[in-house]
Order: C-alpha cells, then structure tokens, then sequence
C-alpha cells in the first residue's frame, strides 16, 4: 500500500481538482476505490471517501452523467448545473488533502483547488458549446468519453506519479487556456458574420408601397 505523503496531497490539490472539473463523480470514486482496495493509505480527512455510501453515489451519479453528457444540447444544461457541484468539491477535496498543514495554507489549497477546477470545468463547457453547434452526435459522444478517461487516470496518475500529474495538469491548464481563446474568437467571429448578414438582408429589403 502507498502511504499518503505531502507529494500525493499537492497532486489530489492539482491533479484531482482538474479531474473533478471534468467528471467530478469518476473523480471522487477513483480516490474512495484507490483507497478502498489498499493501493493508497488515506488519511483520516478523506477516510469517509472508501465508504460504500461515498462510492455507491458516486458510482450511480458517474451512470447518470455518462449518459447525460452525450446527449447534444442538453449536456450544457448538464454541465452548467454541474458548476454548482464540481468547484465546491474540488474545493472541499483539496481542503482535506491538507488537513496536515495550517488553517492559511489548507484554505490557500482550497482555493487552488476549486480555481484549477473551474479552469477546467469552463474549458469542457467552452468546447462543448462550440461542438454542439455540429448537428451530428459523434463528437459530443467522443469528447465525453475522452473526458470520463482523462478524470479517471488523472487521479491515479495522482497518486501513483504526484510530481508528473501535476506538471501534466499545469500543462493542461496552458492548453485550456488557449482553446477556450479560440473558441471564444470563433463565436465572436460567427455572431459578427451572422449580424452582418442580417444587416444585409435587412437593407435589400423592399420597403412597404
């Protein structure tokens, strides 16, 4: 078993808070079953994480959120209601992480952690609004399930490899960072091209007689 050092605490701040920005529940129940099945020594802060209770919702919510964030359009809605749950755990995973260090520096890792997921969380939602723009299906399907993978394996990559999640997740962030600015220049470009044309069509417009 791997004991839980202050290495795997600054990856659950870094690493588990961007997985919990993409698939909170995946991300939660990762970290109960990894303890759970002894491949990592929680500390009594996140102990309640291996209970049947903790794993079982969050297993049922992972199903649910599976099916519900493939379904084009109504998967903004998802994610959107999801920003409500997804930054505060983060937020709340990463105060217990640090419940070693002191009351400044526990709420410094919160806020680090609930940050880090909502970078993340705001980049699935920018390039998901973008793609749901597309009338086929396939790549919404596709990026929701690249994202459950990446949650999943983000947090075991947090454990079992701290320091290279945490510069891979600090990577992210840079690419997060500029795909949310090219989506954001394209739906800029797209309403401006959509406004011109109204103002086109509207100015061939025959008057009334």
């Amino acid at each position: 078993m791997q004991g839980f050092s202050e290495q795997t605490a600054i990856a659950i701040v870094v690493a588990g808070s961007f997985a919990a920005g993409l698939n909170v529940y995946a991300a939660v129940a990762t970290l109960g079953l990894l303890g759970r099945f002894e491949a990592l020594s929680l500390p009594p802060s996140l102990a309640l994480l291996q209970s049947d209770w903790v794993i079982g919702v969050c297993a049922v919510m992972f199903v649910i959120e599976f099916f519900a964030d493939k379904i084009p359009a109504f998967d903004l809605i998802w994610n959107a209601l999801q920003t409500f749950v997804r930054v505060p755990v983060a937020a709340l995973l990463s105060w217990l992480a640090t419940a070693q260090l002191s009351p400044e520096e526990q709420m410094l890792a919160a806020a680090v952690g609930g940050g880090i997921a909502l970078a993340a969380h705001g980049g699935k939602m920018a390039v998901r609004t973008a793609v749901t723009a597309s009338p086929e299906p396939v790549s919404n399907i596709g990026l929701s399930l690249i994202e459950d993978a990446a949650a999943i394996a983000l947090m075991w990559f947090a454990v079992t490899h701290p320091y290279l999640a945490a510069a891979l997740v600090m990577a992210l962030l840079v690419a997060t960072v500029l795909v949310v600015r090219l989506v954001l220049k394209a739906m800029a470009a797209l309403f401006r091209g959509a406004r011109a044309e109204y103002h086109r069509l509207a100015a061939v417009q025959p008057g009334p007689q």
